[in-house]
């Protein structure tokens, strides 16, 4: 060969032509190789494409004009980011008074004067639907100005004109059954709207959203609403502004922020100041809160640099044995190639230009394909993400740098195949002899080391801040050093031969003896398992942590069904009745709330003239850490957590909207409190505490406030008010009230002049409701029109295990496709062999149950190493998420918090792939390997 260059060219021919004679195995090789370049170019470009611009994202946000202004609610001045969207007060948060009520015209007072502007009017209600009832923004806007150009888009039909006219979304037309044409009405009002057109908003997809002209929606549905007795629309007001010229400048964002107006500027978005410009920033550093975005953090690109090296690592030793038997099946044509005076070198060139050859092929085909996938997926890719593309993101150096990922690969992975082959000599080529090598000395002792040091970081990791990381890094390194002794670990399970019958026993000694094919396979099947292995290991210790600290919402086989919206008690009765009428109720404890001021005020409404009865907790029975001016931050670390493992300091786990509540005994029957007491004190008119905290002397203080009062007041002051004392009884500390702190008789509210409101129902179930039993219910309380959600405590519910399975059947896949590809190297390298025993008269099925003994026993000691190697990462995962928890519990735990992250294995698991997976790999083998084979001379030894 006259160069090098002509040496390599002759060398890629010969592997054209071998990978094109040996169809199928090039196929297995090159869809291995390229469907990792498939999925990870369709990523690429269309994560890119999904990428906005800065113009193509402030016109979906503002249209054509030049900026949207909207008030901050903070009634006074705020700093913003470049984007409108994060601002603060300016002096931070201490300086806001919560009680201080914003501006309504500081909005019209910030717009510009001389400016073109249009007004957006937002808000929420529910809309009757085919299927019930459908949370849906309501938006009022003309959408006919040339401002909301690029707004929306409109798919079908027009826009709305007149009153009765509205546009919908695409997604509200498919959640809630209706078309172009239909009609519906918003519920409490018995106004009809037809829909005239629909449309879309490209950056919000998924969202249900109807439109109308100015002062057609809104005004009319709050009326309908006020006049009926309930809480009215809320709407959002914002404007769109054109003002000509250079735009809306930064410098009229600042001077809109000093009115309490925070500004999306289209002239900011593109030209964006500098970081010394912008007060936010400022105020964020100084107050510790800014968190630069320097890209990709250090730590995710290196998770990223593992993932991807042991991903080629896994292709790799898939692909190095298919690849070492085209070497062994072309061992007399590399003969050849060496007798007519080529060299190792040559015979290196022809096998890695096998490589060469699928990896170029590989990387190809797969960046096409993932290309074409994209561009042909693009509607279902833009539904799934949410948004519509910017147009298509083409990056030739990202798509480049991917297709040179796949070509790498398969050099890597013939690398190994074309050292063997160029080390066989010309005479053991050409007569089919396998010749004798050494085994390498030197890897078992590299793997050992990485082995150990792998170890050694991740148990480091389990005490280092940056835990995780350390822990993936060291078990990866582990992993790695197992691969390298893999040759080794082959050669302990050998010894086990002497104990097995004959098929199993040749298969070993076969095995054992041909360990430089055996050894990929065996790795490769390994590493599928330690991932599987250390993900199952770690979802298992996770739920049974999980099981632990579930925290149960009522008794098991409790429920509640309670209002979630403002000024529908009205509606509670029915709801009441519905839920007897569906379900088998046992007992049933209606419960009511205090409202205090006018007729029909929530707890917490801010309407003028509503307040709230709170409980007063005895000052000497109040936890100090949040007594303190200052909370927390007024002790020592050394003193906060002292105190927080006092009594009064006792966290409750559970939430409910209405701490205290007015109902008989059933409630305790529901509750399962068993104290008799509790139930006497409540038949007698007496109230029933379940925190200690809140009782003195048998008695228990509850103050009627107003909610304003209530805003922005410091700790350890309370709120002026009415006080309301009540002779108590203490339930004891077994009995749990499920975030209920008080509960009232119905005669001692009445004595104390309280006004009560029902808001729902606890009960009990005789029996179990089924499926059918809760969606008639659903149903009825859907046709009575209220939002109230029936929820029965089931107990701890575990994890589906769909992607245990799913992660345990690709293991068996690649253990499978590993195993199958060393047991056909395997009758490449025995088919002398097995000649020789049909010769002696073996039956032919021996032929067919070595194979398969061949495939399971590569896949039985991939599996073993594999359970044994991903059993490491997922220890030291869980040994950090311990050091993490028990720091936690140092500095902010409770009295009643305990420590406990477990570390427990999955034998189910393991059972699947020590068992299963090397039996289904013998099964599929034994069944695919023919019986006969054709009578031949030994060639001479």
């Amino acid at each position: 060969m006259k160069s090098p260059y002509h040496a390599w060219i002759a060398a890629i021919r010969i592997a054209r032509r071998d990978a094109w004679r040996a169809k199928g195995r090039s196929a297995l090789v090159l869809a291995m190789i390229a469907l990792p370049i498939v999925g990870v170019s369709a990523a690429d470009l269309t994560l890119r494409s999904a990428e906005l611009s800065p113009r193509q994202a402030v016109t979906r946000q503002i249209g054509a004009a030049d900026a949207r202004l909207r008030d901050s609610g903070m009634g006074m001045p705020v700093y913003q980011d470049r984007e409108g969207g994060n601002f603060t007060p300016v002096g931070g948060y201490d300086a806001y008074d919560p009680a201080k009520e914003a501006d309504p015209r500081a909005l019209t007072a910030a717009l510009p004067a001389g400016a073109e502007y249009l007004k957006d009017s937002t808000a929420h209600a529910k809309i009757r639907t085919k299927y019930g009832l459908l949370d849906t923004e309501l938006r009022e806007i003309d959408a006919a100005n040339p401002l909301v150009e690029g707004m929306i888009t409109v798919k079908r039909g027009r826009l709305p004109v007149e009153a009765g006219e509205v546009l919908a979304t695409t997604a509200f037309l498919e959640e809630s059954g209706f078309f172009v044409g239909s009609e519906f009405r918003a519920r409490g009002s018995n106004t009809w709207y037809r829909i005239v057109g629909a449309y879309e908003l490209p950056s919000e997809l998924k969202k249900t959203e109807v439109l109308a002209p100015p002062g057609t929606l809104l005004t009319p549905l709050d009326k309908a609403l006020r006049d009926a007795g309930v809480p009215g629309v809320v709407a959002e007001d914002t404007y769109l502004v054109k003002v000509g010229g250079d735009g809306f400048t930064w410098n009229m964002v600042k001077e809109a922020n000093a009115k309490s107006v925070v500004v999306a500027s289209r002239a900011v978005r593109l030209h964006p100041p500098a970081d010394a410009d912008v007060p936010y920033l400022a105020q964020q550093k100084e107050l510790g809160y800014y968190v630069p975005d320097d890209g990709l953090p250090v730590t995710e690109l290196a998770v990223l640099a593992t993932v991807v090296g042991l991903a080629m690592l896994e292709i790799c030793l898939l692909a190095g044995p298919a690849f070492a038997v085209g070497a062994r099946r072309s061992r007399r044509q590399l003969g050849l190639v060496g007798a007519n005076g080529g060299d190792r070198r040559h015979i290196r060139a022809v096998v890695l230009s096998g490589g060469l050859v699928i990896g170029a092929a590989s990387a190809v085909s797969g960046t096409v394909i993932g290309v074409a996938l994209t561009v042909g997926l693009r509607p279902v890719l833009e539904e799934s993400l949410g948004k519509r593309f910017g147009g298509f993101e083409f990056r030739p150096l990202e798509i480049l740098g991917i297709a040179l990922l796949a070509v790498v690969t398969g050099l890597l992975a013939a690398v190994a195949p074309a050292v063997t082959a160029s080390r066989q000599t010309v005479l053991a080529s050409l007569t089919g002899r396998r010749g004798v090598r050494r085994a390498n000395r030197v890897l078992p002792v590299i793997g050992l080391l990485a082995l150990g040091l792998g170890a050694a970081i991740a148990l480091y990791g389990t005490a280092s801040r940056m835990g995780a990381t350390v822990v993936a890094g060291g078990s990866a390194l582990a992993e790695l050093g197992i691969v390298a002794l893999t040759p080794v670990l082959v050669g302990l399970f050998g010894r086990l031969g002497r104990w097995l019958p004959l098929s199993p026993r040749l298969a070993l000694r076969d095995a054992v003896r041909n360990r430089g094919r055996t050894a990929p396979a065996v790795a490769a099947v390994l590493a599928a398992v330690a991932g599987t292995v250390a993900v199952a290991t770690y979802a298992h210790s996770s739920e049974l942590q999980a099981r632990h600290d579930y925290v149960a919402e009522l008794p098991e086989g409790a429920g509640v069904v309670a209002l979630q919206e403002s000024g529908r008690h009205k509606d509670v009765p029915a709801v009441r009745e519905a839920l007897n009428r569906e379900l088998p109720v046992a007992v049933r404890a209606d419960v009511d709330y205090i409202s205090v001021g006018k007729a029909g005020c929530e707890t917490y409404s801010t309407d003028d003239g509503c307040g709230r009865a709170e409980i007063i907790q005895p000052k000497d029975q109040r936890c100090p850490l949040y007594e303190a001016k200052n909370g927390p931050a007024s002790f020592s670390p050394e003193q906060a957590r002292e105190l927080r493992m006092d009594w009064r300091c006792r966290m409750n786990r559970h939430a409910t909207r209405h701490d205290t509540v007015v109902a008989d005994e059933k409630l305790l029957t529901v509750l399962a409190v068993t104290d008799p007491g509790a139930v006497s004190a409540l038949k007698a008119g007496k109230a029933v505490s379940f925190d200690k905290r809140n009782v003195k002397d048998d008695k228990v203080t509850l103050r009627l406030i107003s909610n304003k009062e209530a805003l922005g007041r410091e700790p350890g002051v309370d709120p002026p008010g009415e006080d309301k004392v009540f002779p108590v009884h203490q339930a004891p500390d077994t009995a749990e009230g499920y975030g209920i702190a008080l509960v009232l008789p119905p005669a001692a509210a009445r004595n104390a002049g309280l006004s009560t409101l029902p808001f729902g129902s606890y009960f009990t179930l005789d029996g179990k409701a089924t499926s059918e039993q809760r969606q008639r219910l659903e149903g009825r309380i859907d046709q009575i029109g209220v939002e109230a959600p029936v929820t029965v405590e089931a107990g701890y519910q575990g994890q589906d295990g769909i992607a245990m399975t799913a992660l345990t059947l690709f293991a068996g896949l690649v253990t499978i496709g590993a195993a199958g590809i060393a047991t056909g190297l395997a009758q490449a390298d025995a088919e002398a062999d097995l000649k020789t025993l049909a010769a002696v008269g073996a039956a032919p099925r021996v032929r067919r149950t070595l194979s398969g003994f061949q495939c399971g026993v590569v896949a039985l000691m991939g599996v073993v190493l594999g359970t044994l190697a991903g059993i490491l990462p997922a220890v030291g995962l869980r040994l950090v998420q311990r050091r993490e928890q028990a720091h936690l519990l140092e500095t902010a735990g409770g009295p009643d918090d305990v420590l406990y992250v477990p570390i427990a294995l999955p034998w189910e698991t393991f059972g699947a792939l020590l068992v299963l997976v090397p039996l289904g790999a013998a099964l599929l083998a034994a069944l695919v390997t023919r019986s006969g084979g054709a009578l031949a001379r030994r060639a001479a030894a």
